[in-house]
């Protein structure tokens, strides 16, 4: 039964994010020194008006920072990179799927990793489409 069973928390969430993360490739994480992974319950008016969301469900995760292909050594300072996961678009996500939550959790992780990595919406489906 579900009676016992509650959405985890914004820290939970952050945990499994990190948790998650953890288990990837050394090699993947050593390419995201520095970034910082949070976790909120949804994006600002400001990302959702940058984005043009429709509504503050459409938006899982987000890349906030200079991707690696644009980060310079000349670089003047500047705020870290940033990961964020939004939870009740996760939750709601989940309940209106298969997938498990730790599944829905790395495949916006990687995500918004691959943004680091400077990759595209495009260029993450094709490599997501060739994976199988």
């Amino acid at each position: 039964m579900w009676t016992e069973a509650k959405a985890p928390s914004l820290a939970e969430m952050e945990a499994m994010a990190h948790e998650v993360f953890e288990r990837l490739p050394k090699t993947f994480r050593s390419l995201c020194q520095g970034v910082i992974i949070r976790v909120d319950d949804f994006p600002t008016d400001e990302v959702l008006d940058e984005l043009q969301a429709q509504s503050e469900f459409d938006l899982l995760g987000l890349f906030q920072g200079v991707g690696l292909p644009q980060q310079s050594n000349q670089d003047v300072a500047r705020l870290p990179n940033m990961i964020w996961l939004y939870r009740r678009p996760i939750l709601d996500y989940w309940a209106e799927h298969e997938e498990t939550l730790g599944h829905i959790i790395r495949h916006v992780l990687i995500h918004e990793i691959g943004h680091h990595f400077g990759l595209s919406d495009a260029d993450m489906e094709a490599i997501e489409a060739s994976a199988g």
